[in-house]
């Protein structure tokens, strides 16, 4: 693939990817795939290749989904990332064999492991969003997706819900650990931290600086920028 044109996001929970992908999509009139655009293939996925994508597809009772423990909910999100690298590889190889697209700017929040990504892409073309990871475990719910609210009462219905609201944040603590966040800061990709004080357009350009889109020469050579 010609990846000339496709910038990639990674990240915690709670930096901003979702936000920074799309906002430079539409400034940049390009494509925004966002978080879990993998899921448009999903209906034709085969259970028996991607158990852990199709785990969530297949699921007849949704508590099932939150009552796993610790270990078991990271070990099925740690494979699932697998799966998703292969599907969000193929989305995106067919996304650019559309003449249509060929010179458009595709930015993509993506589950594709550091490893590959240094593989395929280079430091212009990926950047790390980092938030403190006590944000991401205390705010997790905080936020106004379906999805977390859906988790969120689904944890509300169970007899002791407050065993259970103790027992995902013990995953988002596995999920938001340390040694994840130090992984991604230490990745060797341009990283932006999450700055409650810094407006969306400010993070924009920042973005842009980093990933040489701007149109500006210089900018940012630090490799952790605040």
């Amino acid at each position: 693939m010609n990846l000339k044109n496709v910038y990639f996001v990674i990240g915690t929970s709670y930096a901003g990817k979702s936000t920074i992908v799309k906002n430079l999509a539409k400034k940049h009139n390009g494509i925004a795939l966002e978080e879990n655009y993998h899921d448009e293939k999903l209906p034709e996925l085969d259970s028996k290749v991607f158990p852990g994508l199709t785990y969530t597809r297949d699921l007849q009772d949704w508590h099932e989904f939150i009552r796993r423990t610790p270990e078991e909910y990271v070990t099925w999100l740690n494979n699932t990332k697998k799966e998703c690298e292969i599907v969000e590889l193929q989305i995106l190889e067919e996304l650019l064999a559309k003449p249509e697209n060929q010179e458009k700017k595709i930015f993509v929040d993506t589950n594709i492991s550091i490893e590959t990504l240094h593989k395929i892409s280079d430091t212009k073309h990926v950047l790390v969003l980092l938030s403190d990871p006590e944000i991401s475990i205390h705010r997790f719910f905080d936020r106004p997706d379906p999805e977390k609210q859906f988790l969120y009462q689904l944890m509300l219905e169970e007899p002791d819900p407050q065993a259970a609201l103790d027992n995902y944040r013990e995953i988002l603590t596995r999920i938001c650990s340390k040694e994840c966040y130090d992984e991604l800061e230490n990745s060797g990709f341009p990283v932006i931290y999450r700055d409650e004080n810094r407006m969306q357009e400010e993070t924009v350009r920042l973005a842009e600086e980093i990933l040489g889109i701007s149109g500006r020469a210089g900018g940012i050579r630090q490799n952790h920028t605040k």
